[in-house]
């Protein structure tokens, strides 16, 4: 493709060179760089891409895009722009044709509650004909082809080639979590979300290689609402107001307060054995009862925002329904059927925080107990430890201390930092550090009421232990178990 046609709209000035030549790809890994190519010099929080420029031009790449000067041979065309990772999304987009132009983009943010409304979303507007992509934490979805993910936003070159991809599969619109991190990075830069959503905010993600403090955060997250033409907010949330401050969207709003558009009313708790899950009445633009297999108050605002935005693609009630009846998630609040007695679910929470929300919304449904099985990463912060060791004891009535991702760690070391934790409560406690034996006693212990819950892993389908990823599903761990037990 022309220079000249990636760059129409970026402002930029070229500082060595000329702008009349073909570009053979794009890339912002000095490792992919070939003959022709245009390379993005990123100032990233690990490495600068400028301290590069030589070694790239070297190896064949025909351009550069930088913010800094560098020195290059004369033959490379240098590219000077104010911020390298906002030109490299504009042309990113420019590199893919524009797909997002073929495509309705829904972009959620906040800090709980994106991964469950994307795949509510996804559920409804298949279940009405619509074909969607999907881009997440757990995985990129693309027709019948499905991408783990590394991060919850990709970089924009990923997301331009993912939506590329989506437009070629037939598909007419996408969901995906918007993080803080990917706005902040400019990972949404050029093109429009058709919807934006705002789920709810808490402080989160604040620190060094992240936000300097909630203020830096909340800005991040209200930029979403600057590039989208029609914003779905939750009104029950203390940030609205911030968070609505400068947008350029059209507005409405989900809750239980009376001014909102879409509301709940009627709230119930439905508990049957080896079942979980919330009922409600949804009113004002909308007027039906909806059931969940989704336990929990955040189960209602999840599926709020995902009517409202099925609303506005005019989805028939009784397919909203059907399909939120259906909308499952991996690895959140995912409920595995072992017994007509109890009942047994795998969920990712894996901080105090997340944890001390799953544990008090189970609390709510009065189970006989209520069962943790739980550990902590490896090479991570020791605090972490303490802090999920005195929760799981403050609110479960018994826990089992076992191994998450070790890493470089022993796991005993992490157990016993837990245990720290644990000991400051009453909590009732047992240590095993095989995972497998861990849900094996579990299941094997469980009474009539139970409640158990597996925290930590969730969607992930491996251990990491000294640097390496070994295969371990807990779905495939609680079959082995099951089948075991009848041979």
């Amino acid at each position: 493709m022309k220079l000249t046609k990636l760059l129409e709209r970026v402002e930029y000035e070229c500082v060595q060179g000329n702008t009349d030549i073909e570009v053979t790809d794009i890339v912002n890994d000095s490792r992919k760089v070939r003959e022709g190519c245009l390379f993005f010099c990123i100032k990233g929080a690990v490495a600068d891409g400028h301290k590069y420029a030589a070694e790239v031009a070297q190896k064949g790449a025909g351009v550069l895009v930088v913010q800094d000067d560098v020195q290059v041979p004369g033959d490379v065309t240098v590219i000077k722009v104010a911020d390298s990772r906002y030109a490299m999304a504009l042309i990113a987009a420019a590199w893919y044709g524009h797909p997002a132009e073929k495509l309705k983009v829904i972009g959620i943010t906040g800090t709980k509650g994106k991964t469950t409304t994307t795949y509510m979303i996804k559920s409804i507007l298949e279940a009405a004909g619509h074909k969607v992509g999907l881009i997440g934490t757990i995985e990129a979805i693309i027709g019948d082809k499905v991408i783990p993910a590394s991060n919850t936003t990709p970089e924009s070159t990923t997301i331009q080639k993912y939506f590329a991809e989506m437009a070629e599969a037939g598909c007419d619109c996408v969901v995906m979590e918007v993080s803080s991190q990917g706005l902040m990075l400019h990972r949404t830069v050029g093109f429009t979300f058709e919807i934006g959503i705002f789920t709810n905010l808490e402080p989160d993600h604040i620190g060094p290689a992240e936000h300097e403090n909630f203020e830096d955060y909340l800005r991040c997250k209200a930029m979403l609402f600057k590039q989208c033409r029609h914003g779905i907010f939750n009104a029950d949330d203390a940030h609205l107001e911030a968070i609505l401050e400068g947008h350029t969207c059209d507005v409405e709003t989900y809750g239980f307060g009376e001014k909102a558009d879409f509301r709940a009313s009627e709230a119930q708790l439905v508990s049957k054995p080896g079942y979980l899950g919330i009922a409600y009445h949804v009113t004002g633009k909308r007027n039906f009862f909806v059931e969940i297999d989704i336990p929990g108050k955040f189960s209602i605002y999840n599926s709020l925002a995902a009517i409202a935005v099925c609303d506005y693609f005019g989805v028939e009630e009784e397919k909203m329904i059907a399909a939120l009846k259906k909308a499952k998630v991996k690895g959140r609040i995912e409920m595995i059927k072992v017994s007509d007695e109890f009942t047994l679910m795998i969920d990712y929470a894996h901080n105090a925080m997340s944890l001390e929300s799953l544990l008090t919304t189970l609390k709510e449904y009065n189970p006989g107990r209520l069962v943790c099985v739980f550990g902590c990463g490896g090479n991570r912060s020791r605090a972490r430890r303490f802090e999920m060791g005195e929760v799981s004891g403050k609110y479960a009535d018994f826990t089992i201390i076992t191994s998450d991702n070790p890493r470089y760690e022993e796991p005993e070391a992490i157990i016993a930092d837990i245990e720290t934790g644990i000991a400051k409560t009453d909590g009732k406690y047992i240590k095993i550090t095989d995972r497998k034996e861990a849900i094996a006693y579990a299941i094997h212990h469980g009474q009539p009421g139970d409640v158990i819950v597996l925290a930590g892993k969730g969607h992930e389908d491996y251990q990491e232990i000294c640097g390496v990823k070994h295969p371990m599903d807990e779905r495939v761990l609680i079959k082995e178990i099951l089948a075991e037990d009848k041979a």
